[in-house]
């Protein structure tokens, strides 16, 4: 039997029966708050949150059942005994039907009060652990791993080594697709609490009027569209951690709430009165600089200090010498091949979207490459000709803007190494193409390609393909 304080609820109008439990649960080392009748218990459970409630059945005015009834009407987290000097089994039966965990004759023995008691708490224990297991389920994703071993990303893993014992709230920043959710997964699994609820809420994808919802929940009509009572994230990680990616995007009327549950853990839910304490540790994300919000006034600077208590600082992928061949290798499935030039391609660009836009070109990569293997007409342009822009503005400066060469023939340019085969490539197929008069589909069956492979070479070497947006099947067919 655990021997954790039970925060307990008395509520009996005989003085003498009362006042005795409650000393003696007291002296027990339990919180106790003793009242005489259900009017006062009520306004009791509607400021303050207990474990256990014991109600006598018979009391004048509003009795114990009616108690129990109200209880279970406004969803208050409270298991029930019911107590009564006139037990019969019908009465039993008919408390427990309306939610009581447990039903007493009077006299009771105070040590069977106890053991009752400490399995109502322990009943309550397990239905918030299902409420919450459930919930983060629905709203979690799989942890992912951290990949590379660059020095920059050695120093985070250093950090994150330090800042995962503590309850010490922990801010992530970097720039957007540089992983920070995947930290902040690595944090709580490295922590404490790694069994317990990882619950993710992203301030910027939430319209403003929701956010305050999301996070503290609601009561049943506390607005137009709340059809039934809704716990906040605050509620469902409770013992667990609280990840809220884009905090720099926390509407100002909501932050001093946050530095409220931060301070204290106390927080209350949209349209109601009733304080509910909760234990999250927070861990916080941004692509901002926060100090220049605060010096702006965008962000309370108290605020700033309070989630600000741990920092670390994500290192572009463009900083992280070796990584993107190690990520490339990870993404990229088993069933494809990255040639070497495209291989080249992925490494000397410098991703601005950070690994999220490297996931997206390989991803879309797969799904264009013929036979599984990937070459450089299954990138983007913007990858493919980063390589050679600055060689084309250094000729640009020794060419007469307003004469263009004609171009060379590809006979003329095999075996001069001032020719890279994608010039020998671009001159080939533009040359087979107005040769067909400008039609695709003959100029394809000329090159031996698929027709779409002939449109993303133009839109490569032209960047004017127009592909249009029903292809015709039968030329299509044609080619294969």
């Amino acid at each position: 039997m655990t021997e954790t304080p039970i925060k307990l609820l008395l509520v009996d109008d005989e003085e003498d029966s009362r006042r005795s439990s409650a000393k003696w649960m007291s002296r027990k080392g339990h919180d106790v708050t003793d009242v005489s009748n259900a009017a006062e218990a009520l306004g009791l459970l509607e400021r303050e949150s207990f474990d256990v409630g014991v109600f006598d059945m018979n009391m004048p005015g509003m009795s114990g059942l009616e108690l129990l009834q109200r209880v279970h009407q406004d969803d208050i987290d409270i298991e029930v005994i019911m107590l009564t000097g006139q037990g019969t089994v019908e009465t039993a039966v008919s408390a427990m039907k309306m939610g009581a965990c447990d039903f007493l004759s009077k006299p009771c023995a105070l040590g069977d009060l106890e053991y009752h008691c400490f399995r109502a708490r322990e009943r309550r224990d397990l239905k918030k652990e299902n409420k919450q297991l459930k919930a983060v389920i629905s709203r979690t994703r799989p942890a992912a791993k951290m990949i590379g071993q660059s020095k920059s990303l050695r120093e985070v893993a250093k950090m994150i080594d330090k800042v995962a014992p503590t309850n010490k709230p922990v801010l992530i920043q970097g720039e957007s697709g540089t992983g920070k959710e995947v930290v902040a997964q690595a944090i709580q699994q490295a922590s404490r609490v790694a069994g317990k609820p990882f619950v993710t809420v992203n301030c910027a994808a939430l319209p403003e009027n929701l956010v305050e919802s999301e996070l503290f929940g609601h009561q049943k009509g506390s607005f137009t569209g709340a059809t039934a009572e809704k716990p906040g994230l605050f509620e469902i990680a409770d013992g667990g951690t609280l990840f809220i990616d884009e905090i720099g995007e926390l509407p100002p009327s909501l932050q001093p709430k946050l530095l409220r549950v931060l301070e204290d853990g106390s927080l209350r839910r949209v349209g109601c009165h009733r304080q509910r304490k909760v234990k999250v540790r927070i861990i916080a994300a941004t692509n901002r600089d926060l100090q220049t919000e605060v010096d702006n006034g965008n962000f309370r600077e108290d605020l700033f200090y309070r989630i600000n208590v741990l920092s670390i600082s994500l290192p572009p992928l463009r900083q992280r010498e070796g990584d993107i061949d190690r990520l490339i290798n990870h993404f990229l499935p088993k069933s494809h091949h990255l040639d070497d030039a495209a291989r080249e391609a992925l490494n000397a660009y410098p991703w601005p979207g950070n690994i999220r836009q490297l996931i997206n070109v390989i991803e879309r990569a797969t799904i264009l490459a013929d036979e599984f293997d990937i070459t450089l007409d299954d990138l983007p342009s913007e990858i493919v000709d980063h390589g050679h822009a600055p060689e084309s503005a250094a000729a640009s400066d020794n060419v007469d803007a307003t004469v263009e060469p004609d171009p060379p023939h590809p006979r003329d340019m095999l075996g001069d190494s001032q020719y890279k085969l994608d010039d020998v490539a671009r001159v080939h197929v533009l040359e087979v193409l107005e040769s067909e008069n400008g039609n695709k589909a003959g100029a394809a069956r000329k090159l031996g390609i698929h027709r779409r492979k002939l449109y993303r070479l133009l839109d490569r070497f032209t960047g004017k393909s127009k592909e249009p947006d029903r292809i015709d099947e039968s030329a299509c067919e044609s080619v294969l």
